[in-house]
């Protein structure tokens, strides 16, 4: 049943905080906390340490949330199901003043939510996984969830929400925000690009009018449902995900002195907490510039403490390293210091990287064998923090033959990618020097191809 599987997943929810818990005792806490991390990056809130609980006391608090919260879903499923046959889930007014709609038949049974029918009778499996959303998102309040959800419904009819992807918004904001690829976990990643906002003519475009600032929030939703478009509300054991990441590029964003961009970034962080909950599993900021944590601190007091938690902030420095915590290489742009690119005709996410870390003030070499001649090799690899010197030749399987210098960059500051025709038995070798004071970890991955050689004939 979706109830049991939900309230496991719930379980191990809980068992995951308790574990998280030690980890702030042993001055280990993960970025979904304040303070600083290993890579610098920062969360949202201090930490508040607290006394570790026993083993024992772990074991029956996470029986007794387990019980509590089984008790609020099937409080909610009841009152949802109520609400539904009543026909007052869509009504800001009491029970008793939709007795006429009942009169006449006006029963909608068929009310959904994110193509999830919501009447929990229906036995459909992703009901109790969206009413477990508004019950997270409300602490498991069963009053303040039903509430929650009534008011999204609302809204959703009002906003006119269930036909908003046939809307046209232009080509001008397709780039700014666009889904690629998943997490380790297979959360679809949405990447936010802020620094479209820099051009002034795209600005004035965007929020030059108050109808432009309703627009961009329109568009925002519109967006918010499209990643929805991702997700899967199976329950467990039903394939897919629930939720997603949100990764917000600062790069090059303008400040948030203009009026309007606060109004409308206010607006929309509201408007997206309040009827959008539990939908964010992760939101990552990058490369986040010293001003953005004053006004991050602004707009936090318009967020719940639940939402806060999912905030994690790193500095320009810190990009590829938080990222890869969260996103394998093979999925992560080369911007953001992974080995995805665009079009690309050599890999594919399939094509897995391999690591290996270079210890400070060491050099660590890559061999590639190529016991085949025909062949042409294609590497690439990413550094993680860069700064480090790198070579690439090819040493021939023959001693009489000569070695082939490749590549030497004295500094490496973005992922490369290079080939190189096979035309004797040898081997590819990287080598790679870390003067710094910090390990660096190295991802590569690489392929041959059979080849036929061209050759060009002067006269």
């Amino acid at each position: 049943m979706a109830e049991t599987s939900q309230i496991s997943e719930e379980t191990k929810d809980d068992e995951n905080s308790h574990k998280h818990q030690e980890l702030l005792h042993h001055g280990r806490a993960e970025s979904m906390d304040m303070g600083t991390d290993d890579d610098g990056s920062r969360s949202n809130f201090p930490t508040e340490m607290k006394k570790p609980m026993r083993p024992e006391e772990q074991f029956i608090a996470s029986i007794q949330m387990k019980k509590s919260r089984r008790k609020a879903l099937t409080e909610l499923r009841s009152r949802v199901e109520d609400a539904v046959l009543g026909n007052y889930i869509l009504m800001d007014g009491k029970p008793h003043e939709s007795k006429k709609m009942q009169e006449k038949g006006n029963l909608d049974q068929d009310i959904s939510l994110w193509g999830v029918p919501l009447l929990p009778s229906k036995g459909h499996e992703g009901t109790d996984i969206i009413l477990l959303k508004f019950l997270k998102a409300r602490d498991f309040k069963v009053s303040e969830a039903f509430n929650m959800l009534r008011r999204t419904l609302i809204w959703r009819r009002e906003f006119k929400t269930d036909g908003i992807l046939d809307e046209n918004f232009g080509p001008e904001l397709e780039n700014v925000v666009y889904i690629k690829g998943t997490d380790k976990e297979g959360h679809p990643l949405c990447y936010n690009v802020c620094g479209a906002f820099k051009d002034r003519e795209f600005w004035r475009k965007t929020f030059g009018s108050e109808d432009k600032c309703e627009e961009f929030i329109r568009w925002r939703v519109q967006s918010m449902e499209r990643v929805i478009q991702n997700l899967s509300f199976k329950g467990e054991g039903g394939g897919g995900v629930d939720s997603m990441v949100q990764i917000m590029d600062l790069k090059n964003s303008p400040r948030p002195s203009n009026k309007e961009l606060r109004l409308v970034t206010k607006k929309a962080v509201t408007l997206l907490q309040d009827n959008y909950p539990e939908l964010i599993f992760r939101h990552i900021i990058i490369n986040v510039p010293f001003w953005y944590y004053a006004s991050h601190t602004l707009i936090s007091k318009f967020i719940s403490q639940r939402t806060k938690s999912k905030f994690i902030l790193a500095r320009p420095s810190n990009v590829a390293d938080t990222l890869l915590k969260f996103v394998a290489p093979e999925t992560l742009p080369v911007q953001y210091g992974g080995l995805k690119r665009e079009n690309d005709n050599e890999f594919s996410s399939a094509d897995k990287a391999l690591e290996v870390i270079v210890k400070t003030g060491a050099i660590e070499t890559i061999k590639i064998p190529t016991p085949e001649d025909g062949v042409t090799v294609v590497w690439e690899m990413t550094v993680v923090g860069w700064d480090v010197t790198y070579k690439e030749e090819f040493i021939p399987e023959d001693e009489g033959s000569y070695e082939i210098l490749l590549e030497k960059g004295e500094k490496m500051g973005e992922s490369v990618r290079n080939s190189f025709y096979i035309n004797e038995p040898g081997k590819i070798v990287i080598t790679v020097g870390n003067a710094t004071y910090k390990r660096k970890r190295i991802f590569y991955r690489f392929r041959s191809k059979p080849t036929v050689p061209m050759y060009v004939y002067f006269e």
